[in-house]
C-alpha cells in the first residue's frame, strides 16, 4: 500500500463522507471532514445495506456492530383504499433483499458506527461548511463559513442530494436533477397502532400512506407519498407550504391518514422532498470530486442510496491511492459508473411496484403482490452485487477476490 501525506477535505458527515475518510486515512491521506450540523445526526429513517456494500462494512470492521443493530422487519402489509388487506409478505420479496444477509439499521446507528471507526485518525469540523472554493494548479483554497481559510490538495463533496459542493463546481442542481414524478413527506408519530417490526402501506392511485414500526414500543415513521407531475418548487422552500400541499392531496383519504395529517401539522421532524435522482456526465472537475448522493443519488425507490455511498467511497479512496488526483478520479469513475447506473435503473421497477399512478396499474400491482406472497424468497437482485470489490493490501483480512489490486 502506498502512503502519501496529501490533504483532503470531505464535505459532509453523513454516510459517504465518514466512509471515504476511513479509507483515505488507511491510505495515509490527511483527512478533514466538515459538517454543517453541530453534531452527528441521530435517528432518521431506517436504511438498507446490501450486496457489495456488505463487504465494504465487513472490511471496515463494523459489520458485527451493525448486525447487532439490525432491525429485522418481519412483515409488509398492503391495504386498498378501504383499508382492506391486499397482501402481507416479507419485505425482501418486494425489495429484492436477502434474509439473513442484508442489513436494515437506523441511519443513526450506521453513522455512529462509521464515526467511531474513523474519529481517532480524522479531523472533524462540526457546525461549519464550505463558503468559497478556489482551485489552482497547486491545490484548493477553501474559505469556511466560520471564517477559517485553508488549502487542500483535494476536496470531495459528500454533502447529499442538494450538494452545495456540486453547485460550487459544476453549476445549478437543475442540470443534473432527474425528478421522478412523486413527492414524499416523512415524520414520526406515536405508535398507537399496535405495530411491531412491520410496515403497513395504504394505496389509492397516485397516493400512498405508510406506517413503519421499527420496534415494539418505539414511535412509528409515518410516510406520505403522492404523484405530482411537476416538482412543487415553492413547497421545497417553505415548510408550511409543504404541510398545506400534503394535506390537500390527502384531504379525502381514509384508513389512518386523517390522524397522520393531524400529526403532520405539528411535527418537528418533518422531511419533505421530491423523489429524484442525480445523473451527472462526470463526477469530478479539477481537484474536486463528488461521492454518494451528491454524485449519483438513486432515489429511495431503489433502496440503494446507502449502499452506493459506501461502495463509492471505497472505490474512490482505492482509486486515489498511488495516483495523482486526475488519474485517480478517472479510475474511480471508470470502475464505479456501471454499478451506479444499474442500481439507479432499478427506480422504475421500484416505483411501479410501490406507487402506481392509475387504477389499472394499481390493480396489476396488487395481482403481482398476491403472487409474490405465495413464492419463496429469492437470492436478491443482481444489481445489488454487480460490482466485485478490488482487494486492498493490508485491509480487510482474507483476500479472495478475483479483481486486481489497486496499483
Amino acid at each position: 500500500m502506498i502512503h502519501t501525506e496529501r490533504t483532503v477535505l470531505v464535505s459532509g458527515a453523513g454516510v459517504a463522507g465518514p466512509a471515504l475518510a476511513f479509507w483515505l486515512n488507511r491510505y495515509g491521506f490527511a483527512v478533514t471532514v466538515v459538517e454543517k450540523a453541530g453534531t452527528l445526526r441521530s435517528g432518521g429513517y431506517p436504511i438498507d445495506v446490501r450486496g457489495t456494500a456488505l463487504e465494504v462494512v465487513r472490511r471496515m470492521g463494523i459489520l458485527p456492530r451493525l448486525r447487532e443493530a439490525h432491525i429485522g422487519l418481519r412483515r409488509l402489509t398492503f391495504l386498498d383504499g378501504d383499508g382492506g388487506e391486499v397482501a402481507s409478505l416479507h419485505p425482501h420479496k418486494v425489495t429484492g433483499g436477502v434474509a439473513g444477509r442484508d442489513l436494515e439499521v437506523r441511519r443513526g446507528d450506521l453513522t455512529d458506527a462509521l464515526y467511531a471507526a474513523v474519529r481517532d485518525g480524522v479531523e472533524f469540523l462540526f457546525n461549519d461548511s464550505i463558503d468559497i472554493l478556489d482551485q489552482s494548479c497547486d491545490g484548493v483554497d477553501v474559505t469556511f463559513r466560520g471564517g477559517g481559510r485553508r488549502t487542500f490538495d483535494m476536496v470531495v463533496g459528500a454533502d447529499g442530494l442538494h450538494s452545495r459542493t456540486r453547485e460550487f463546481v459544476f453549476g445549478p442542481e437543475e442540470q443534473f436533477h432527474r425528478y421522478l414524478g412523486h413527492c414524499f413527506a416523512v415524520f414520526t408519530m406515536r405508535n398507537t397502532f399496535g405495530l411491531s417490526h412491520e410496515t403497513v402501506m395504504w394505496n389509492t392511485p397516485g397516493r400512498a400512506a405508510a406506517l413503519y414500526a421499527v420496534g415494539d414500543n418505539d414511535d412509528v415513521h409515518a410516510f406520505l407519498n403522492f404523484a405530482h407531475p411537476e416538482p412543487p418548487s415553492d413547497a421545497f422552500r417553505n415548510p408550511e407550504a409543504q404541510r398545506d400541499l400534503v394535506a390537500a392531496v390527502f384531504a379525502d383519504a381514509g384508513w389512518e391518514v386523517p390522524g397522520m395529517l393531524a400529526t403532520l401539522r405539528d411535527a418537528n421532524d418533518l422531511f419533505f422532498d421530491g423523489v429524484s435522482q442525480i445523473r451527472m456526465p462526470r463526477w469530478s472537475s479539477g481537484r474536486v470530486a463528488l461521492v454518494g448522493d451528491a454524485a449519483y443519488a438513486p432515489s429511495f425507490l431503489t433502496g440503494q442510496g446507502t449502499s452506493l455511498a459506501l461502495v463509492g467511497a471505497y472505490m474512490l479512496a482505492g482509486s486515489l491511492a498511488g495516483r495523482e488526483h486526475a488519474a485517480g478520479f478517472a479510475a474511480y469513475e471508470h470502475s464505479t459508473r456501471e454499478f451506479v447506473t444499474v442500481n439507479q435503473d432499478q427506480a422504475g421497477e421500484g416505483g411501479a411496484t410501490l406507487f402506481p399512478a392509475t387504477a389499472r396499474a394499481l390493480e396489476q400491482r396488487n395481482d403481482m403482490l398476491r403472487n409474490l406472497s405465495a413464492m419463496p424468497s429469492g437470492e436478491g437482485r443482481s444489481a445489488h452485487s454487480a460490482l466485485t470489490l478490488p482487494a486492498v493490501g493490508g485491509v480487510g483480512g482474507r483476500q479472495c477476490f478475483s479483481s486486481p489490486r489497486w496499483s
